[in-house]
């Protein structure tokens, strides 16, 4: 199992003892955290970019062996960019 917090493994704890409780604004949490996750992944703009016939090709071969649609691997591939997880593959 991977290495847990302090604050998780007191979440396990509880939880193994059956002590584990919900907060009391439950509900109010889930809609937040929801409404959080719509905005982030909403896609709100449009963008024309111009790429070699080759970069589309490979793109597209790429996008076809993940099962995905070639244009939802480029916005993939720069959301993690611009957050700094883009990894080599090597």
């Amino acid at each position: 199992m991977a290495q847990l917090t302090r604050e998780e493994r007191e979440i396990v704890k509880a939880f193994e003892a059956g002590t584990l409780q919900s907060p009391p604004d439950r509900s109010a949490i889930l809609k937040a955290h929801r409404e959080y996750a719509a905005a982030t992944f909403r896609k709100d703009r449009r963008v024309n970019v111009r790429i070699s016939s080759r970069d589309l090709d490979a793109l597209r071969k790429r996008a076809l062996s993940e099962g995905i649609p070639y244009q939802t691997l480029i916005s993939s591939v720069l959301h993690k960019y611009v957050e700094g997880t883009l990894r080599p593959t090597d």
